[in-house]
């Protein structure tokens, strides 16, 4: 593991570090913030997955989550969004390829060799950060914005038991009935849409849900409310009556403009459960 950067942040430390991954194939950066508490031994998790396009650095200096996650004592995980090379497939379109790993795990060529995100996610890079930071993976919770929102949602109820909360930022929360979603998981599952259920925040709610509290927040003039399908979700978590809370925010888009404004909400949510207050 290499570092790239550590910057004093709010009384710890913001670092981003790239390593070798092997289920990736290839070199992934992360960036991990560690409160001041840190210092003293191990703190509990947040991880952040970002969006479309995204990679490691744009939640972890537009989101300002760093004051709240210090406030409560917390590190921040910020992933990146797909793997990244020359010999790494891409597509032409800003929703395939690299920046656009959909959190799964690809089946089909071309992108089998490298798109392991969910594994990348939810082993090898927790394993990483346990063996080298002083992270609690006993407390831990997860939460994104759009695509990154998506990941949470479906990894907080494809690995039931891993994360004491998940929360949301304009999640995609019906892919398998989505543009955005239908064609990716094509591309990187194949055409049998029993494999894509997994991956359908809005399915897993209706057939899985969650043991905990969860939280999501969406824009009501999100430009991209249609691909979103908010709604999709809410109706699987009353029939299936989960806790949640799913909150229409007036006025709000897509932006990390949003994703600011409701940061402090979304990191205070998660610390009452990592912290069992």
């Amino acid at each position: 593991m290499e570092t790239k950067s550590e910057n004093a942040c709010f009384g710890g430390v913001q670092g981003v570090y790239t390593h070798a991954s092997k289920v990736c194939g290839g070199d992934m950066t992360f960036g991990l913030f560690l409160p001041a508490e840190a210092q003293h031994g191990p703190v509990p998790v947040l991880w952040y997955l970002s969006g479309l396009t995204c990679t490691h650095e744009n939640a972890m200096t537009k989101a300002g989550a760093q004051v709240w996650a210090a406030e409560h004592g917390i590190a921040l995980v910020f992933p990146d969004t797909s793997p990244r090379g020359d010999d790494v497939a891409n597509d032409d379109a800003y929703d395939l390829g690299q920046g656009a790993g959909f959190y799964v795990n690809a089946t089909q060529d071309p992108w089998k060799p490298h798109f392991q995100m969910w594994d990348y996610v939810a082993e090898e890079l927790p394993a990483l950060l346990g063996a080298n930071f002083a992270v609690d993976l006993e407390r831990q919770g997860i939460t994104g914005h759009s695509m990154g929102g998506h990941g949470a949602l479906t990894l907080a109820m494809g690995l039931p038991g891993r994360f004491a909360s998940v929360s949301a930022f304009s999640p995609i929360c019906n892919p398998t009935d989505s543009d955005w979603g239908r064609k990716q998981l094509t591309a990187y599952l194949g055409t049998a849409e029993s494999a894509w259920a997994a991956h359908d925040a809005s399915l897993a709610m209706r057939d899985i849900g969650f043991d905990g509290p969860v939280l999501v927040d969406t824009g009501t003039k999100d430009q991209f409310l249609d691909l979103l399908k908010p709604e999709t979700l809410a109706h699987a978590a009353a029939t299936r009556r989960q806790q949640a809370t799913l909150r229409m925010q007036p006025g709000y888009d897509h932006s990390y403009f949003f994703v600011q404004s409701f940061m402090e909400d979304h990191v205070a949510f998660h610390a009452d459960a990592l912290y069992g207050v």
